[in-house]
């Protein structure tokens, strides 16, 4: 479904991804793992055409889309939920749900997507007429992927989704993201979370100081030594 060759990119003129490789197939939980400031996040961004590739080459489906715009990614079928969610905390939690629709092949399946959505997150239903700003930060977040959703993505990035959350709420987050693959969407997952992230991940990636150094399925990294000492403190 996605394929990254040696992409390059940053902020200005300073360079932070250095040539990187890697796919994601369809219907695959697939991770990207590393430190701060490894490039986890610069890679969804400049995946979503928030920031410009300097060189390399961006596929999805087949179709080269290397230097679109952000419309352009949405449009086709990419869609993010940033660290920090990023909600209108001034609308309602259903304002900030149809504003998730405004992809233009999603428009005339809002009330479809709305209720698919809602299924999974009924707390969210509960909250539908309060402003977002009053949730908590776990309901929130809850909000913010259901916003995605509504964009009726064929991949749907999350970065960082379990920051800030209790242990209970995050193992829910984790649940969320399986059941998403269930109803049919692709995911590519930033998460600090190493081991309950490689536990799910159907395959991962592993990026330090800009470049892809390790890769594997998820049981794979999870027994690899350099992985247990670096990131799970083993």
């Amino acid at each position: 479904m996605l394929k990254v060759s040696n992409l390059h990119s940053g902020y200005g003129k300073t360079q932070v991804l250095d040539g990187i490789d890697f796919e994601v197939n369809k219907g695959e939980i697939v991770t990207l793992i590393g430190a701060n400031g490894a490039g986890k996040t610069t890679t969804l961004k400049t995946l979503c055409g928030v920031i410009p590739t300097m060189s390399g080459k961006i596929e999805f489906e087949g179709r080269d889309m290397t230097g679109s715009s952000t419309y352009d990614m949405v449009e086709t079928g990419i869609s993010m939920i940033p660290e920090g969610r990023q909600l209108f905390p001034n609308f309602t939690v259903r304002d900030n749900l149809i504003m998730g629709s405004f992809k233009r092949t999603a428009r005339p399946i809002v009330r479809q997507k709305m209720d698919e959505v809602l299924q999974i997150f009924p707390r969210v239903k509960e909250r539908l007429n309060q402003l977002a700003g009053s949730l908590s930060g776990g309901e929130q977040q809850m909000v913010a992927i259901a916003r995605g959703m509504m964009a009726d993505p064929k991949l749907l990035m999350f970065d960082e989704p379990s920051l800030g959350l209790s242990p209970i709420l995050v193992q829910q987050m984790f649940d969320i993201v399986r059941d998403i693959t269930n109803h049919g969407v692709t995911v590519l997952l930033v998460e600090q979370n190493v081991y309950r992230t490689l536990r799910l991940a159907d395959r991962g990636y592993v990026l330090e100081n800009g470049a892809i150094v390790i890769s594997g399925t998820g049981e794979e990294l999870l027994g690899n030594a350099h992985i247990k000492k670096a990131y799970l403190g083993h």
